[in-house]
């Protein structure tokens, strides 16, 4: 059974459609039975790490709203950037105008990502950059006389976005239960997490299975044949899946190896969620050929993300046979001035202590959420940084989660609402990446409320005759 990802529980809609009474807006992720009909939990104010429901109960912000509002709510030098930047040039063309919020941003993340990823190509949101990625990458291949090289390798478990290209290398299987994709243009791998690896194998055996999968793939379909391998460093809306200890920095060596653009998203682990402005690097080791970024860029109070391109890939495009060949590709808001004028003071305010105090108190979250693990209903607390996932199993031995409710997830953020905490349910997973600013009270506050509402899911569980080991 597949269920939506809402952060908040939807109002009873009865399953005869001629019942349910029109509602206007369509949000994301409905299922059929609700579509046009479902209401979703109205949010109607907020304030630091706060949002308030419409029933005037005040909740943390588990989610940062959607891995994104990392300077908190009602920011007000955020709000006044908007404004300012709106009265003194709202929008011009990307098409053939520029902008100076588009230049200087442009040069602050060149400036701070790794390597030699010295330009970026600017969006509206993480699958338009995760999109542009790939478009380039067939570029790039059609100027190298290599049209073939086209294949794309992703993971179960993945996420990278919503248009149907992005949306095709999802790993998740709700993500294709009932939509189609580009599924010919794209190869998946087993999805690194370490919590359901076989039980006979140990964490270094995974690793290496996992290195030699890819290495099979790659002499299956041939290295001329695939383009680019785009991982997550985290796997976000998987279920926040830690990859094992060298896993990226492996994967990132057989992709150089094998002339295989390596694609590190990053919509998610960029701008302070792991305590740095990009991770790849500084976390995990590597220097990509292109990062798609997102979310925190703006800290969610703009939509805007963009790709950080290498000068190689560059290079060898200006240098091609084909110099008339374009690169037909962009939107309408691409390097929206007043997303940039609010990416700067996002950067400008993150490097202004918030980044050291992620990284001081990334400790602190993991080890009090890590505590949750002694509840018979958790089979494990993950996370690095600021994110972190709850995982619930029916029993420990197997870590088999199929035998409980499949909406356990919704039941434990229904009950961690009634208390104070909102998260985002991902079926039988709970997943937290609060804003920034958060404090030790604030993560003692959240650790109590998931103790209750998880303690009184399982009670409700047992009493409904799931059987729980």
């Amino acid at each position: 059974m597949s269920q939506t990802n809402n952060t908040a529980p939807t109002d009873n809609i009865e399953a005869n459609p001629d019942d349910v009474e029109d509602f206007a807006l369509l949000q994301p992720a409905p299922v059929a039975k609700e579509m046009g009909a479902e209401r979703r939990g109205r949010m109607v104010e907020s304030d630091g790490i706060y949002v308030t429901d419409a029933d005037g109960r005040r909740l943390i912000d588990g989610p940062a709203g959607m891995w994104c509002l990392n300077l908190g709510h009602r920011h007000p030098t955020l709000a006044n950037v908007l404004r300012d930047q709106a009265l003194s040039l709202t929008y011009t063309s990307p098409w053939y105008t520029s902008n100076s919020p588009a230049e200087k941003l442009a040069r602050m993340l060149a400036d701070r990502a790794p390597g030699d990823l010295n330009h970026v190509f600017l969006t509206t949101g993480g699958s338009s950059a995760v999109e542009t990625g790939l478009r380039l990458m067939q570029f790039y291949n059609n100027l190298r006389g290599q049209p073939e090289k086209k294949l794309i390798v992703s993971r179960d478990g993945a996420y990278h976005g919503s248009t149907y290209l992005s949306a095709s290398l999802n790993g998740r299987p709700r993500d294709h239960d009932w939509m189609d994709g580009a599924s010919e243009m794209v190869r998946k791998l087993t999805c690194p997490n370490p919590f359901h690896r076989p039980k006979d194998m140990t964490v270094d055996e995974f690793e290496d299975f996992l290195i030699k999968e890819f290495e099979t793939l790659i002499e299956k379909e041939g290295a001329d044949k695939i383009g680019a391998f785009i991982a997550e460093p985290i796997q976000a809306s998987g279920g926040v899946l830690m990859p094992t200890p060298n896993y990226i920095k492996r994967m990132h060596a057989l992709c150089r190896e094998n002339d295989i653009l390596y694609i590190s998203d990053e919509v998610v682990t960029a701008f302070g969620r792991l305590g740095h402005t990009f991770a790849s690097q500084d976390v995990f080791g590597i220097e990509p050929d292109m990062i798609a970024f997102a979310k925190g860029v703006t800290a969610g109070y703009f939509p805007l993300g963009g790709l950080m391109v290498s000068d190689r890939l560059l290079t060898e495009i200006r240098k091609s046979n084909h110099p008339d060949a374009g690169f037909v590709h962009g939107l309408t808001y691409s390097s929206h001035p007043i997303g940039c004028a609010v990416a700067i003071r996002t950067i400008e305010l993150m490097e202004d202590g918030l980044l050291e105090h992620v990284r001081e108190i990334s400790p602190y979250f993991q080890d009090s959420l890590k505590s949750l693990e002694d509840l018979p209903l958790v089979g494990e607390v993950r996370g690095q940084g600021l994110m972190a996932g709850i995982e619930a199993v029916a029993d420990r031995v197997s870590n088999n989660p199929l035998n409980l409710d499949m909406r356990v997830g919704q039941r434990i953020d229904k009950h961690c609402q009634e208390e104070g905490l909102l998260l985002r349910p991902l079926i039988n997973m709970c997943v937290m990446s609060p804003p920034l600013i958060i404090q030790r009270d604030h993560i003692d506050e959240m650790t109590r409320i998931l103790r209750v509402a998880i303690t009184r899911t399982t009670d409700e569980l047992v009493r409904e005759g799931f059987e729980l080991a």
